[in-house]
């Protein structure tokens, strides 16, 4: 999963770096406010992107004493810091250009290139055609990688259950890019059509909104990350059905599992268990279920058995439900 993340924000960082250069050249030739709010939406997102390959790096670093369950959650830390900037460096500043366009409207300048006059709507749709094609091939990217992540789920059910924020970040990012994209595109063609250069601040204000709610989308998903969610239902399911199918469990208290990590999977499980079983039987019971829930899934990487009679964890947990 992590090489998938790594690929798909190596490819996006690339492609919002060449868009931003664009975007910023076609805003100085034309004075294009919506043309700038992409700009800048643009720098956020590489700078996004760069953040987020820090969050990975550092949630590779090994276990130590100080955080003996790895380093993990950095990467989800990062990612609250990316959604944070977007909606600060991207979305309101969109919002504030787009406003101080409407109080003063003007036209899109003519540009002078290698002694060539050309019109600045001309150079707006010519960037802003190149920055779809380039932003539509990293949103491939980051979607081929997600789905080969999440399959078949629908889109919002598969990214509200992702624990790897790097890569629905990035997906997330360039679909709202694109759409900016068309938002701008549709803004630059008014202004020119109509002759009305105030719908150039329109699309600035429309762009800065979309960045504004994908950043509170991120923020939200991130938040529970960082407090820590449980992993999916199938694979709780698949860790209830090993512990029940075990011979000597006569019943399960509780099955809690925890995300550490975008593949790291902290698995608690409370039984109660025969009480006739020997001491060496049940060493051999608790080896044998850790044995079997790690082989669940690559991402089960912890595995803590507590042993306890059921009417005593239904009295220290009387909120929860085994």
């Amino acid at each position: 999963m992590a090489h998938e993340s790594s690929g798909a924000i190596y490819t996006a960082a690339g492609a919002n770096l060449a868009i931003a250069a664009a975007k910023f050249v076609g805003a100085f030739l034309t004075g294009s406010s919506a043309m700038l709010a992409e700009g800048v939406h643009s720098v956020v997102d590489t700078a996004n992107q760069l953040l987020l390959l820090v969050g990975l790096k550092r949630a590779g670093k090994p276990a130590d004493a100080r955080f003996p369950f790895g380093y993990g959650r950095e990467v989800y830390f990062y990612a609250f810091l990316v959604a944070l900037l977007i909606f600060l460096g991207g979305g309101a500043f969109a919002v504030y250009e787009g406003v101080h366009k409407l109080q003063h409207p003007e036209p899109a300048a003519d540009a002078v290139i290698l002694g060539r006059t050309i019109p600045g709507f001309t150079v707006n749709l010519a960037i802003l055609g190149f920055a779809v094609l380039a932003e539509g091939f990293s949103c491939f990217v980051a979607l081929k990688a997600f789905w080969g992540e999440k399959g078949k789920l629908p889109p919002i059910t598969a990214i509200r259950r992702s624990k790897d924020p790097a890569l629905f970040t990035v997906l997330v990012e360039d679909v709202a890019a694109l759409i900016g994209l068309v938002v701008a595109l549709a803004g630059v063609i008014l202004a020119e059509t109509l002759d009305q250069p105030a719908f150039d601040g329109i699309a600035s204000i429309v762009i800065g909104l979309i960045l504004i709610g994908m950043a509170i989308f991120l923020m939200i998903e991130t938040h529970g990350l960082l407090v820590g969610e449980a992993a999916e239902p199938e694979l709780v399911a698949g860790l209830h059905e090993i512990v029940r199918s075990e011979p000597g469990v006569q019943h399960v208290n509780e099955v809690l599992t925890q995300h550490l990590g975008p593949a790291d999977v902290l698995v608690n499980v409370s039984l109660d268990i025969d009480d006739g079983l020997t001491g060496g039987e049940i060493e051999r019971l608790v080896g044998h279920l850790e044995t079997r829930m790690k082989g669940l899934s690559p991402k089960v990487r912890r595995v803590f058995i507590e042993i306890q009679a059921r009417h005593d964890a239904a009295a220290r947990r009387p909120d929860r439900v085994a």
